[in-house]
């Protein structure tokens, strides 16, 4: 079991040095008056999104921040 621990352990360092670097890519929804202009580009890019890099990038997050959540809560287990 100390093993499976051992593993487990280290999955979840990847995943938290992983999730802060991707989330510290992503752009910031507040940028002041630039803001007005990427309104006109999220209509046009809307339908587009999911396949765009910021798309990927708030994917990843998801699915990152789920197995954060998931290994901590395992991880803390006294098995």
């Amino acid at each position: 079991m100390e093993i499976l621990r051992t593993i487990l352990t280290v999955i979840y360092v990847i995943d938290c040095i992983a999730l802060t670097v991707v989330v510290l890519m992503q752009e910031g929804k507040q940028q002041g008056l630039g803001a007005y202009r990427r309104v006109s580009q999220t209509l046009t890019w809307g339908r587009n999104k999911s396949r765009s890099a910021e798309g990927t990038l708030i994917r990843a997050t998801k699915i990152m921040a789920v197995l954060f959540i998931v290994l901590s809560v395992v991880l803390n287990m006294n098995f």
